[in-house]
């Protein structure tokens, strides 16, 4: 009953197969492989975008980081949900790798910025000559922070509102294909058809062992990111093991069907949950992950029969057995039913 994250979830077979695959032989280093040339060719065909520029990278912290440091200056400010996971859960990465540019919080509705807001925000900024920050780029997550998922509307309008003030726009797609999934869009849709110009386009979290791509649609600024990535120390090596992955991720849609699984582990698993005495959500449950305030006398019975989650406010321990606590709850493409109703089962109680 493993709730914690889709990043604590086993690897693909598929991909691990790929990856013994790839083990045979020789190939040439530093993304030079023929794979890396393949996987490039399959993420333009698929983004329908055959001038866009693939980079792939081990961790999805490098991806946005880097990404952003190549659409803003040091001196420019970075505009973000105050929940963005740039800004909570990345240790200043963006901050560091950009050489200094700031983060700029945009007040949010549970997890999704608001086109008002953002530009107030944005017009707020870059009004105090040489004594303040720029405005630079706009960065926006799909998946959301809290399990929601921006539909095509919500995300034009936020870009709309960013090139009002001709802002480039960044996506953080570690859970893209979840998204995707769950709206049934194509990745230009969802994309550069919006006006979004950079993608972290995540497999990590869906089944692989760790690669993530940076796509960008305008190609000017993929030798500056090659240049910052090998600066960064996240060129790879032997970088046939991140195209392996890669490809057989992105083989007969695997990609897809991985999130598919893990957003209807989580309709499962929240619609058992929805009609328990004492539990609420933060907000809907678009993928593959939820924020749940459920009694502590849930909580115990779930962590006395082995249910792993993380508890996001309030402790265990505790006089009152119905106070709610907050909890996060994630599933992957893994998960089997047997889980599903076990943690049902205890908790019913």
């Amino acid at each position: 009953m493993f709730f914690a994250s889709d990043n604590a979830g086993p690897i693909h077979p598929e991909v691990l197969e790929a990856l013994a695959r790839a083990n045979e032989g020789y190939a040439m280093p530093y993304g030079a492989d023929a794979g890396t040339q393949r996987v490039q060719a399959q993420i333009r065909e698929i983004f329908e975008a055959p001038d866009a520029m693939v980079h792939l990278l081990a961790t999805g912290t490098a991806a946005n980081s880097i990404a952003l440091a190549c659409m803003c200056a040091p001196y420019e400010t970075v505009f973000c949900s105050s929940v963005a996971h740039i800004h909570e859960d990345e240790c200043s990465a963006p901050e560091f790798y950009s050489g200094g540019a700031k983060l700029t919080l945009v007040p949010c509705d549970v997890d999704k910025m608001r086109p008002d807001d953002l530009r107030a925000s944005i017009a707020a900024e870059g009004t105090r000559g040489v004594h303040g920050p720029q405005r630079g780029a706009v960065s926006i997550t799909q998946v959301a922070e809290k399990g929601s998922v921006h539909s095509l509307d919500e995300l034009r309008a936020l870009v709309n509102v960013t090139k009002e003030f001709k802002l480039p726009v960044h996506l953080d797609g570690a859970r893209f294909a979840n998204a995707l999934a769950t709206l049934g869009c194509s990745a230009a849709e969802m994309t550069w058809k919006l006006g979004i110009d950079a993608v972290s386009f995540g497999g990590t979290k869906n089944g692989l062992m760790g690669v993530e791509a940076v796509i960008f649609f305008d190609p000017k600024k993929s030798w500056e990111f090659e240049l910052r990535r090998k600066r960064g120390a996240h060129l790879f090596s032997k970088g046939r093991y991140l195209s392996a992955q890669m490809e057989a991720y992105l083989a007969n849609g695997l990609w897809l069907t991985s999130a598919v699984k893990a957003n209807a582990n989580m309709a499962r698993l929240s619609n058992e949950l929805r009609g328990l005495e004492g539990v609420s959500f933060l907000a809907e449950p678009d993928a593959n992950m939820v924020f749940a305030w459920m009694p502590r006398a849930v909580h115990q019975r779930l962590h006395n029969g082995g249910a792993v989650y993380y508890l996001m406010q309030g402790n265990l321990e505790g006089d009152d057995p119905n106070e709610p606590l907050l909890c996060r709850l994630v599933s992957d493409w893994s998960i089997s039913q047997g889980q599903i109703d076990q943690f049902i089962a205890l908790a019913r109680g």
